[in-house]
Order: structure tokens, then C-alpha cells, then sequence
């Protein structure tokens, strides 16, 4: 039978956890991390931060990508920067040998032709002639417009050069008349370039004098050419001449020096009308140097005198007592009278064989007559004179 009242020796029993009251689950579940402790919320906190900073990250550069991809398509759709034209001043500006367009457009934007070296490469893209532009020194402007600048560069008439032409036996004082007239350099420049063997490049065996060492040929003369480095050229030319003929070593089969060579040469400029006529000629002047006969050429005593218009000198020319004198004195003259061309120079190296001891030009003929005794010469002599008696030629 079951006793009523307190139970005595049992102890009262805690109710389940489920059996806690609803309302205070539903409040938990209700504000959730409000109930939340300080610490539990920071570390909550940090986690988030940097999902938020690559966002931010990746938002940003694709803004800033977006934006230079922009820009880009921007820039190659726009047309390039360039000057209205046409530009104003002067500038003096020299394509370089192997200059791309892009190179001569970036020359052209430091010198302030051209506003970008792209609108000049624009420019040349459309014109076939940019391929050829010519090297040299053109006169442009500051401020032009691209497609104006090229086209005076595509212009081989705006090419500014200078073109000094010394003929096969000019001589130095003609020669420096020409350079003078036509370029900029002044006399006393080309004088003192002259005067300075060193620096000219003369060859030693020419004692210091140029005459003969000025090469025949066309020379280009760029804008601010100096006397000394035009001159180089021409005595350059002749020293490129000489080793190609290999002139030291065949001057001695001719028992002639280098220099004796250039003076044959210089000669045979003088004395003979013809190209086929310089190895003939040559081989008279050596007849009568082996026989110790005088040579008695009128083209070195007009050298002295520097007469000019005829073929003939007086006979108070041929009294000079300078060593070119040739009626005076026995042998070659001390230098050359002229500047000798190629085939001059291959003539005084390889003569004709001949016994001719005299020959005069003839003027009615086109040719010379060469002779070998007193007589014959003189009967062509008497020819010449009653020709030149009416002909302007002579």
C-alpha cells in the first residue's frame, strides 16, 4: 500500500530540457546573434572583411580595365595629333641613311615640324614615294602639317646640295674659283684648307702642294660642308685612284715615282686631244727623257704664265726661268700642272710603243700627228698655224 505525503528518502528531480518553457526557445531563436557575446561578434565581423575587399578589388580593376581598353580603341579610331600647317620658320633638317618614316616622324616631332611622329607615319603610309626619300638636308618649317612636311621630303628638287664639277686638269686656282661660286664655303676658307697638308689628307709625296691631288669628278656639297672636309674628299678620290691602280708599283716599270706619274698625267691632259692619243703622247715624253732631250711642252710654261685661249706661248714665256719651264729646263716639271683624270693616269703608266719624238694636235683633222724627226714635225707645225690662222679652236 502507498504511503501519501512528502515521500520521505526520495529528492526532488529536475524538469527535462525540453521541458524548459516554449517562450524562452522562441526568444533565442527570435534575436538570434543580438544574444550574441562581444567576442563571437568580432570574429564574425573579420571574416567578412576580405570577401569585401576583393570585391572591391575586382570592381576596380575592371573599371580601370575597361576604362584603358577604351581609351585605346579611342586613341586608333581618333586621328593622330598634327599641326594645321603651314607652318612658320625655318628648320634645316637631314634624313639619315636608313631612316624608317618612323624615325624620320620622330626627328621631325623633336624638331618641331610635325605635332606626332604618328600622324607623319599616316602620312607616309599613304604615299609610295615615302620609300624613297632621298638622303640629304631639306628646308622645312616648324608647326607643318604632316602630310606637307613629307610631301618636300618626297621632292628630290627641295634635296639642297650643291654640285661642284672639277673637270679632268683643272687646276687648284680653278678649282677654288668653282668650289667659291658654287657653295657657301668662302675663299679664304678653301685657301686655308689648302694650306694645311695634314689635314686635307695629302699624301706626303706631294711636299705639301695640291696640285694634281684635287680629283676630277662631280662632288655633292651638303649644307655646312667645311672647306677642309670638301677638299679632303677630292685628295681622298685621288689617293682611292692610285691604290687601285696599284700607281707605286707600276711607276717603277716607267722608272717614274708616284708623284712623276700624276705629273705625266697632269700633262697628257694638256698636249693630247683625244683619249686614244694620251698612251702615244706618254710614250713621246718618255723617248725624249731617255734621250736627255728637253721636252719643250707649251702646257707647262702656260702653267707658269697661266695663259690662257690658245695653245701657243711667246717667247718671253718660254724664257721664264721657273722649274716648269720645260724649254729651260731638262726633265719633268716638279709637279703636276693640273688635276689628271683615270685615263691619263693609265696612260703615263702604260705608253705606246713608238719611236716619236714630237707631235702636234691637229685641229682640221680631230687628231694628232706624231713624228719622229725635226722635219716631219715641223711641216705639221706650219699646218696648225695656217689653220688656227682662221679657226677659233686653236
Amino acid at each position: 500500500m502507498s504511503q501519501i505525503g512528502d515521500g520521505a528518502g526520495h529528492e526532488p528531480q529536475e524538469p527535462p530540457l525540453d521541458d524548459r518553457d516554449a517562450d524562452d526557445r522562441h526568444e533565442d531563436d527570435a534575436y538570434g546573434d543580438d544574444l550574441l557575446d562581444e567576442p563571437e561578434r568580432r570574429r564574425r565581423g573579420r571574416g567578412c572583411l576580405p570577401v569585401l575587399v576583393v570585391l572591391a578589388v575586382i570592381l576596380g580593376g575592371a573599371w580601370f580595365g575597361g576604362q584603358w581598353a577604351y581609351d585605346q580603341i579611342s586613341s586608333r579610331l581618333a586621328p593622330a595629333p598634327d599641326f594645321p600647317g603651314p607652318g612658320s620658320g625655318s628648320v634645316l633638317y637631314k634624313v639619315k641613311a636608313g631612316a624608317s618614316s618612323t624615325a624620320i616622324g620622330r626627328d621631325l616631332k623633336l624638331a618641331g615640324v610635325v605635332e606626332s611622329v604618328d600622324a607623319f607615319s599616316d602620312a607616309a603610309r599613304k604615299e609610295a614615294k615615302s620609300r624613297n626619300i632621298q638622303v640629304g638636308y631639306y628646308q622645312l618649317k616648324k608647326g607643318m602639317k604632316a602630310s606637307q612636311a613629307l610631301a618636300v621630303l618626297i621632292e628630290p628638287a627641295n634635296l639642297l646640295q650643291s654640285l661642284v664639277v672639277v673637270p679632268e686638269g683643272a687646276r687648284v686656282d680653278q678649282i677654288v674659283q668653282t668650289i667659291v661660286a658654287k657653295t657657301d664655303i668662302t675663299r679664304k676658307a678653301v685657301t686655308a684648307a689648302l694650306a694645311d697638308p695634314r689635314a686635307i689628307g695629302l699624301p706626303a709625296e706631294a711636299r705639301g702642294n695640291p696640285e694634281g691631288y684635287l680629283f676630277p669628278a662631280t662632288y655633292t656639297v651638303p649644307p655646312k660642308q667645311t672647306a677642309v672636309g670638301l677638299v679632303r674628299q677630292m685628295v681622298a678620290k685621288t689617293v682611292e685612284v692610285e691604290r687601285s691602280l696599284d700607281i707605286a708599283a707600276a711607276a717603277r716599270k716607267v722608272n717614274l715615282t708616284p708623284e712623276q706619274v700624276l705629273t705625266v698625267a697632269s700633262i697628257l691632259e694638256y698636249e693630247a686631244n683625244k683619249a686614244e692619243d694620251y698612251p702615244k703622247v706618254a710614250r713621246v715624253l718618255y723617248n725624249r727623257l731617255n734621250q736627255g732631250m728637253k721636252l719643250q711642252l707649251d702646257s707647262t710654261v702656260s702653267y707658269i704664265s697661266k695663259r690662257k685661249g690658245d695653245v701657243f706661248t711667246t717667247a718671253t714665256e718660254r724664257a721664264n726661268p721657273s722649274a716648269y719651264n720645260t724649254y729651260v729646263h731638262t726633265g719633268l716639271p716638279p709637279g703636276p700642272i693640273g688635276s689628271p683624270g683615270e685615263a691619263t693616269i693609265k696612260a703615263a703608266l702604260s705608253p705606246a710603243q713608238g719611236n716619236w719624238l714630237f707631235f702636234v694636235p691637229d685641229y682640221a683633222n680631230d687628231t694628232t700627228v706624231f713624228s719622229a724627226t725635226l722635219a716631219e714635225h715641223n711641216r705639221a707645225v706650219a699646218k696648225l698655224q695656217e689653220y688656227c690662222r682662221t679657226h677659233e679652236e686653236c
